[in-house]
């Protein structure tokens, strides 16, 4: 990773590539799945599982997160309630259809699992903690990660970007190497491969919405009780095992289980083991 300063993002549209590429299967089991990216992420991200569960009979959402898709000068000024907030308004439309209604985040979005877990009690049916990151503590973060509280309570935040380097969370030699192509020749200012790559900067800003939204978990912990998976790589690059083993260790569910990867980094629904992601997730579900 390597920082970015910039005070202008330049002209850039307001919306890019289409206005809404959610993936939305419809299923017959009266079973609902809503996989959810992770920060500056993309759906494309969950496009493996997606197909996979509704081969099985489940219908499956992957929204895309609020300003998700849109120039990074609209991003970085979004609040982890904002981001939240989509998703809870695609979790209560999807409690309509009657269904038994599952979710599954990847990375900070895994924490709106929770999030939702508490608030909604037994309406969620299972939560699915994929990677989840309660502090950016990988081992390929950055010294200076730890000096970037100091900018994220400063206007600073709304001009400093990490720009992401490999391995870009894939183990996978093959996706890494589509990534890289395109991160590499990425600029602050481009709109076009959004939706198929994410965002190859991420603000501080967004950093700092993170901690605010740390601060709110945490403290719910022991009030959450739906059954919870989490899956997490051994070599994470970007936030340790330690991030799924504290929140499995406080929170109160009496069905929970922690998996662990031997041979993925911090993507996990795409990267190497994303078959046996997608098999643990299944027998969680048909669990009796």
């Amino acid at each position: 990773m390597s920082l970015v300063f910039s005070l202008d993002l330049g002209k850039s549209p307001d919306v890019v590539d289409s206005p809404n590429d959610d993936i939305v299967l419809r299923g017959s089991l009266g079973r609902t799945l809503i996989l959810v990216h992770g920060l500056t992420g993309t759906p494309n991200e969950m496009r493996f599982l997606a197909f996979y569960f509704n081969r099985l009979g489940y219908s499956v959402i992957c929204p895309r997160l609020a300003n998700h898709g849109k120039p990074l000068h609209i991003l970085k000024r979004t609040t982890w309630e904002e981001l939240y907030g989509s998703l809870r308004t695609v979790f209560i439309d999807a409690l309509e259809t009657g269904d038994q209604i599952y979710v599954a985040g990847l990375s900070m979005s895994a924490l709106f699992v929770l999030l939702l877990a508490e608030e909604f009690g037994d309406k969620l049916a299972g939560g699915i903690c994929l990677a989840p990151t309660l502090f950016f503590d990988g081992w390929n973060v950055p010294w200076y990660n730890r000096l970037l509280p100091l900018a994220a309570y400063t206007p600073l935040k709304y001009c400093i970007y990490f720009k992401d380097s490999a391995p870009y969370g894939l183990k996978n030699e093959k996706m890494r190497g589509m990534v890289d192509r395109f991160y590499r020749k990425a600029r602050l200012e481009d709109t076009e491969g959004i939706s198929k790559y994410g965002y190859a900067f991420f603000p501080v800003s967004l950093f700092y919405q993170l901690q605010r939204l740390v601060r709110k978990v945490i403290p719910l912990l022991p009030r959450i009780s739906a059954p919870m998976l989490l899956i997490h790589a051994q070599e994470d690059d970007t936030a340790s095992i330690a991030n799924s083993q504290l929140i499995h260790d406080r929170i109160s569910s009496k069905v929970k289980k922690l998996v662990i990867l031997t041979d993925s980094y911090h993507v996990i629904t795409a990267d190497q083991e994303r078959e046996k992601v997608a098999r643990e997730i299944q027998a969680f579900l048909d669990r009796p």
